[in-house]
């Protein structure tokens, strides 16, 4: 059985009103994290740059506002499968793409016949690493 899906899209930095480029965009999606999906963003002059963030959230963010944290994803206009605006944040910095729906659509249609959305809980490995990794951050916690 295959255990991951990957794409590539090009998506539109946003600096400002009058500014964007286009950067490569790297989307990834695995079995033995089936929760999280990966966005690996090609920036000119840096290195790439991994977000992870719930699968959940892009399938929401494509059709209505999603996310109040360090991720936001919204329909960028009116129009069903619009443009999608994704807003990346950390501390005070933020940074904001603007992607073409139908991939990002056609990615999601891929993870979910890996795995449907709602059966995440199904895969064994996932709750047994889950469950490793989980007993590994307590043992750092309590040996620091």
């Amino acid at each position: 059985m295959r255990e991951s899906v990957q794409a590539e899209v090009l998506m539109s930095f946003v600096v400002s009103e009058e500014l964007s480029f286009r950067i490569p965009v790297e989307l990834g999606y695995e079995t033995r994290d089936p929760f999280a999906v990966r966005m690996t963003f090609h920036l000119p002059g840096d290195a790439p740059v991994t977000w992870a963030f719930g699968r959940e959230l892009l399938v929401d963010g494509i059709n209505s506002p999603a996310g109040d944290g360090d991720v936001r994803i919204e329909p960028a206009g009116d129009e069903e499968l619009s443009d999608i605006h994704i807003r990346l944040r950390v501390a005070f910095d933020q940074a904001l793409f603007r992607a073409s729906a139908p991939p990002l659509v056609a990615f999601l249609d891929r993870t979910d016949k890996l795995v449907p959305l709602g059966q995440e809980n199904t895969l064994g490995d996932f709750d047994e690493g889950l469950e490793e990794a989980l007993g590994r951050i307590l043992a750092e916690e309590n040996a620091g």
